[in-house]
């Protein structure tokens, strides 16, 4: 493995706080796949989690949760998860065979509350072993298809499989599921009082490198308003003093290049004329403490504040 992985160093200019790092580099075709997809599981995180029910054709119930899975459109309603061939033997899992027996599968979401039995569910058993009942979960006849929804989950998505794409033949190799939602189940104790899915109620879990997950809820939750439609000023309208600010990080300067337009002259005239202002403009590192002033200003939600601030500090 050792001859595979390369070291580099970045050294980066955009805020002094961004020291010269070492890179690690991995080809992935000179690397084991097992040592590879850590790498990608660790990087690519956190992932949603599909808790899949499927059926065979025996009638025999499936739960297994993947998290290589994601929601690709909505006009289809589209949802996309990889059943991957096993990394020691290369082979199958049951629920690859039952979605090309059967073409159906109930999407159902983890949340908090049944991580760890959706857990246990990963583990090989048998084909002919039911994972409702290994985990203690409760089988919920579907409406449209034949396999069964999870009751403890707050969300099932009923779905027909449109295309079952492989992606390779050896271990590891991914089988893409393409699945269309044809019911949508949610369970409204989730839902704000403007009916929509509130994150912190519905408390889902991603999963990320080896044994490790996330909650998202609770103070793992921020809000990141961006209207896309409003072209902001950029990076490049900011002076250099401002972007190169020891106390303003990348996400800071953000909200700022967000702006669709510089402040006008007054409002820095009448800025300027603020005595708190006054005194900072005064010190001897009143650029420091125009900084610090904007950050407070980003901290009340006021960025055309924090950037009339950073200017008169150039």
């Amino acid at each position: 493995m050792q001859e595979c992985i390369f070291h580099a160093f970045v050294h980066t200019t955009q805020h002094p706080f961004l020291k010269s790092y070492a890179v690690l580099t991995i080809d992935p075709s000179q690397i084991p796949t097992k040592d590879l997809h850590q790498y990608i599981l660790g990087a690519v995180a956190p992932r949603p989690i599909a808790f899949a029910s499927t059926i065979s054709t025996d009638g025999i119930p499936n739960l297994a949760p993947y998290s290589f899975f994601n929601a690709f459109s909505s006009n289809p309603p589209i949802l996309i998860f990889s059943s991957n061939r096993r990394v020691a033997d290369n082979t199958t899992k049951d629920t690859l065979k039952n979605v090309e027996d059967t073409g159906e599968v109930v999407i159902n979401v983890v949340s908090h509350a049944i991580v760890r039995q959706a857990a246990l569910c990963s583990i090989e058993y048998g084909p002919e072993v039911n994972e409702f009942v290994k985990a203690g979960l409760t089988p919920l006849p579907s409406e449209k298809i034949r396999p069964f929804r999870v009751a403890e989950s707050p969300v099932h998505m009923e779905c027909q499989v449109e295309n079952i794409l492989p992606l390779g033949d050896g271990g590891g190799a991914g089988n893409l599921i393409i699945c269309r939602i044809v019911l949508m189940h949610i369970d409204e104790r989730v839902l704000s009082e403007g009916g929509r899915i509130d994150p912190h109620k519905i408390d889902l879990m991603g999963r990320m490198g080896r044994f490790y997950y996330a909650r998202a809820s609770g103070p793992a939750v921020i809000e990141v308003a961006q209207k896309v439609t409003d072209l902001g000023i950029g990076f490049e309208a900011l002076p250099e003093g401002l972007r190169s600010s020891s106390l303003l990080t990348g996400n800071d300067l953000s909200q700022m290049a967000a702006l669709t337009a510089l402040p006008a002259p007054e409002a820095l005239r009448l800025l300027a004329e603020e005595e708190a202002v006054k005194m900072a403009r005064r010190g001897e590192n009143a650029r420091e403490a125009l900084h610090q002033m904007a950050l407070l200003a980003l901290a009340q939600n006021d960025p055309e504040r924090a950037l009339a601030l950073g200017l008169l500090g150039e």
